[in-house]
């Protein structure tokens, strides 16, 4: 079993897959559109990466503000995720990203990424984190079960 981390933004999904193990996450792409709204091929390569990597749930970050509001692209999230979950059949978590932004370019100014590089790979990275923070989680409430 692997778990999929997304990382929504308006014009692109960062996409990150845990091991079979449930224990690290692990950067895989950027799914790119040219606007917005146009979410098909979006939508049919994560499909794609779901049947590839034997994905049996998806964790999507929530963009709360940092005060604990709803931010304007809550409503366009839940869309996405109620979206995935009528297209996949796979349970969808909503998980807080705040900062997952933040943490990924200062992890990628701490390995030496330029600027550059940096935009390019943050909605990845910020999968990462945001599906990491998910396993960590679930990790700990495991034991604590037990």
């Amino acid at each position: 079993m692997r778990i999929m981390g997304l990382d929504f933004g308006s014009k692109t999904v960062g996409v990150a897959i845990s091991d079979s193990l449930l224990i690290t996450a692990q950067g895989i792409e950027i799914v790119r559109r040219k606007e917005e709204n146009k979410l098909r091929k979006t939508c049919a390569r994560i499909e794609e990466l779901i049947e590839e990597y034997e994905v049996e749930e998806i964790v999507l970050g929530y963009p709360k503000n940092m005060n604990d509001t709803l931010g304007e692209r809550i409503q366009k999230t839940e869309e996405f995720k109620e979206m995935l979950e009528r297209r996949t059949g796979l349970t969808v978590h909503l998980w807080d990203e705040r900062l997952t932004t933040v943490a990924a370019d200062k992890a990628m100014i701490e390995a030496g990424l330029r600027r550059e590089e940096r935009k390019e790979q943050v909605d990845k990275v910020a999968a990462v984190f945001i599906l990491q923070g998910y396993l960590d989680y679930r990790a700990m409430h495991k034991k604590e079960e037990e």
